[in-house]
């Protein structure tokens, strides 16, 4: 073992997860980002037994053109914490924001943390053209992230087209059908209708999948993760001081972060993605493989992405994720049990929190029988995001 490596091991399972908490999901008229997430914050602290005294850090991810988010945060509930910071790593920061969490309790800075994330793109885009000029509101795509060439009058808008062309890539590669694709979003929507705070309430087919329109080749409708208002946060502590909270403490075995800053369109990132890196690291610390994993919470933005990672943290092999889909291995009595409370595609687009949250209440075993992993003892739970580059992994224990 290199000195880095038990360094970084010292870690763990010495920290664990004792709150969580969630706003109201899906269509929230009227709401707003940080509104959502006080709520959750305020639900996380309580399911933690906690009163808001007792917790000394906050790190969140808000709104990219928010200055000092974590202050925001901090008035909004009262807290006037020791230790505090903002994240600005797409849909990896959720994940990367419990790593910071116990690395600053670690060091000293504090020895409780909350965090989550919070949008309300529903509503947001619900707004007149007057209301949003005058808002404190963050464009779909901030200027400062769009490109100076080939930009939305040549179709290269936003995330979407992005992820399209590693989709379209894939099926170049490998095969790859419209009809494996399909299978992510109709078997996410067959969990999302067990969930009763799910954004979506009725059944989807594969006819309906494969018939809706298109958005940017291949993905059509069903391919895209919802338009949602939600925020979900955690607490995190100390595993001496969890063992005598309210909750049952959920420890953090693994963890693994990494980039591709050379850009999604560089080299084969588009096909190995930085997921494959990052769940190395977070195996290697675990000390587990994927096959020690009971159910995984995966970053689904586009059902090709699902794809992706599933072969990267090695439920399958590279270029198999399509037939692997196909086959029922993300059910809930599948291989391995995935986005069972519904993921991005049918619970709510929260970048990545929500899968935080159904993980470790997979692990606490507190869900119906309908809803329940069985024996689940370890999840994965990923974070995908800036700008496609950034990768981020928990694994987790009862």
């Amino acid at each position: 073992m290199t000195r880095e490596l038990g360094v970084i091991m010292a870690l763990q399972n010495k920290y664990a997860i004792v709150g969580v908490g969630q706003s109201a999901i899906g269509e929230v008229p009227g709401s707003s980002a940080l509104g959502l997430l006080t709520v959750a914050m305020k639900n996380a602290i309580e399911d933690a037994g906690l009163r808001k005294d007792e917790v000394d850090g906050l790190i969140s991810r808000g709104p990219d053109d928010v200055y000092c988010h974590h202050q925001r945060m901090g008035e909004a509930l009262g807290l006037d914490v020791r230790f505090s910071t903002s994240l600005d790593s797409g849909g990896a920061s959720q994940c990367l924001a419990v790593i910071m969490a116990m690395q600053a309790i670690d060091a000293g800075l504090c020895h409780t943390v909350v965090t989550g994330y919070g949008r309300n793109s529903w509503s947001r885009t619900r707004e007149s053209a007057a209301s949003r000029k005058g808002a404190d509101v963050v464009p779909l795509v901030p200027e400062a992230q769009m490109g100076t060439e080939f930009r939305n009058e040549f179709g290269l808008f936003g995330a979407v087209s992005i992820h399209g062309f590693g989709a379209r890539r894939h099926m170049h590669l490998y095969g790859t059908t419209r009809e494996q694709l399909g299978h992510v979003a109709v078997t996410f929507r067959r969990h999302a209708l067990r969930n009763p705070h799910a954004q979506m309430k009725r059944p989807l087919t594969m006819e309906e999948y494969l018939s809706a329109r298109l958005i940017v080749d291949p993905f059509g409708l069903y391919d895209c993760s919802l338009n949602s208002d939600g925020a979900g946060a955690v607490v995190v502590t100390a595993a001496e001081r969890a063992r005598s909270l309210k909750r049952r403490p959920i420890y953090i075995m693994g963890y693994g972060t990494a980039n591709n800053l050379k850009g999604w369109f560089a080299d084969d990132n588009m096909v190995v993605t930085a997921a494959k890196r990052s769940g190395e690291a977070a195996y290697r610390i675990a000390g587990i493989t994927h096959k020690d994993v009971d159910t995984a919470q995966l970053y689904d933005c586009f059902t090709y992405m699902v794809l992706a990672e599933l072969e990267e943290y090695g439920f399958c092999a590279k270029g198999e994720g399509g037939p692997f889909v196909a086959s029922g291995a993300l059910d809930m009595d599948g291989v391995i049990p995935t986005n069972t409370s519904g993921g991005q595609l049918s619970e709510g687009h929260v970048e990545g929190m929500l899968q935080i949250l159904e993980g470790v209440r997979q692990l606490r075993g507190e869900l119906p029988p309908e809803r329940q992993v069985k024996n689940a003892e370890i999840a994965l739970i990923s974070g995908h995001g800036g700008n496609a580059a950034c990768h981020s992994t928990l694994i987790l224990r009862r």
